[in-house]
């Protein structure tokens, strides 16, 4: 899967002849009912290749996604791991992003009408825990890991995202599928802990939008952060909303999602990380 596989994979037969053969052969181990064996390659070498590169990527593809591949008929799981093979054109070279790229076949034209309708959702929640645990974005500088939140300035863990999805999707499992989104959409928070452990919590529209509005906050403290979202919502007790808030933070520091506070404005980042 990987390199730039987007070119003609068909068998052509242009260029020097071990290029011709090459895509041949890539062409044979994407699609083998549509391009046969290469001529001059022992089928039974073939085979063996040809079963390394499928279970290979499914069986990566089934670390990142354990719950989406449990409740899909295991005959619909090869399925999709076929196509993906058979359509999609990685261009990267990593071995791990190799989900990125499966989420974006989902998207564009690996599902089909039998699929449950909160296969695209459910697999973007689980490939975000791919996304925490394999981000190497530096730590934030801080002037304290703790202190006073609500008279200091919060700042964000860059290992965290606020998520959203229409479908229920940390409750699905065997014995929960439902067949008809949410009223409303459902706030979830994943974020890496202290101890390197990616952690998912669920979360009120409150939260998600105080979460979000530190996400790059450089200069308000969390005293005025609670005060602006209290007047962004038209809240009837703003004091309601600073004690509730003042809560939360010490809750979201503790979790390791507040990396500390700064005593003076710094620059804001302008990185985050968007769910659905």
């Amino acid at each position: 899967m990987g390199g730039d596989m987007s070119g003609d994979m068909s068998g052509d037969r242009s260029g020097p002849p071990f290029q011709a053969v090459q895509r041949a052969f890539a062409a044979h181990l994407r699609d083998p009912a549509a391009h046969p064996v290469p001529p001059g390659l022992e089928a039974r070498r073939v085979e063996i290749y040809r079963s390394l590169v499928f279970n290979n990527v499914s069986q990566f593809l089934s670390g990142t996604f354990p719950v989406l591949t449990s409740l899909l008929p295991a005959a619909r799981w090869q399925t999709l791991v076929r196509d993906f093979l058979r359509l999609h054109r990685s261009h990267s070279p990593y071995f791990r992003d190799i989900p990125e790229a499966f989420l974006t076949f989902l998207a564009d034209s690996g599902t089909d009408a039998d699929d449950p309708p909160w296969l695209g959702a459910l697999a973007h929640y689980e490939w975000m825990e791919l996304v925490l645990d394999t981000d190497d974005t530096p730590a934030p500088e801080v002037d304290s890991p703790d202190g006073d939140l609500m008279q200091h300035i919060p700042v964000l863990s860059p290992w965290c995202a606020v998520l959203a999805y229409d479908w229920p999707v940390h409750r699905l499992c065997a014995t929960f599928q439902p067949t008809e989104p949410l009223a409303a959409p459902v706030w979830l928070l994943v974020y890496r802990d202290r101890e390197e452990q990616v952690r998912f919590m669920e979360l009120n529209a409150l939260t998600a939008a105080l979460v979000q509005q530190m996400q790059g906050n450089g200069t308000q403290t969390g005293q005025a952060l609670l005060h602006g979202l209290a007047a962004a919502m038209q809240h009837p007790s703003p004091d309601s909303v600073l004690a509730f808030g003042a809560d939360l933070l010490a809750d979201l520091q503790a979790r390791g999602v507040i990396a500390g506070i700064c005593y003076t404005p710094r620059p804001a980042s302008t990185s985050s990380k968007e769910g659905l």
